[in-house]
């Protein structure tokens, strides 16, 4: 049955009597996320930018034994918290790094700016040749209006001109918000904050 449903997530239509609603949902997410390129000069409209249901920031009920403050990135599902007391947080829908870009582990908010510059890194620049090599931060910049540094490595919690491809893997490797989000985040978040990302569900 799995090997069946492989070969049919590849065709929507045929997996949708083969798999189930399910499947069907994620295959198609699958085909948008490897068709997603990044424009940067776009600026999306505000209502572009505003996001809803499950992706859209909200408090929910968040069991963890972190402390209050800890971000946590749930890769699997696209979402980050931002673990508060009382068995709550902040929920943030993003997104997440495409197929072979994804990675977990334990980091640090090691820097913080406003208005990044934006240097697409070499993979980036070998699957969209035509974008720059740099691009000064403002609007249109695909980092947004924020970004957080996370320890020494090449990696960024950051905002997005791209509202659409939250809740998809499209970066490499990097986490994106859309911008109101981010600069929510950016906002109560101070250098040195825990960072746990994970590429399983957080329970």
């Amino acid at each position: 049955m799995n090997f069946r449903c492989g070969l049919l997530a590849r065709f929507a239509a045929a997996a949708i009597a083969a798999c189930g609603l399910g499947s069907v949902m994620f295959a198609s997410a699958q085909q948008i996320d490897m068709n997603i390129v990044d424009q940067p000069g776009y600026q999306p409209t505000p209502e572009e930018a505003q996001l809803s249901g499950s992706y859209e920031r909200q408090e929910v009920f968040f069991r963890s034994t972190e402390a209050p403050g800890t971000v946590i990135i749930d890769s699997k599902n696209r979402f980050l918290y931002l673990v508060q007391p009382n068995n709550r947080a902040i929920r943030y829908g993003i997104g997440v790094g495409r197929e072979g870009f994804q990675w977990a582990g334990l980091e640090k908010i090691s820097r913080k700016q406003e208005w990044p510059d934006w240097r697409p890194p070499p993979e980036m620049i070998e699957r969209q040749p035509y974008l720059p090599r740099f691009m000064a931060g403002g609007p249109g910049n695909p980092l947004g209006p924020r970004a957080m540094y996370l320890g020494h490595t090449i990696y960024r919690i950051h905002g997005t001109n791209q509202p659409q491809t939250i809740g998809h893997a499209v970066s490499s490797g990097c986490f994106r918000l859309v911008d109101t989000d981010i600069i929510d985040l950016y906002d109560r978040v101070p250098v040195g904050t825990k960072v746990i990302i994970k590429q399983a569900a957080v329970l």
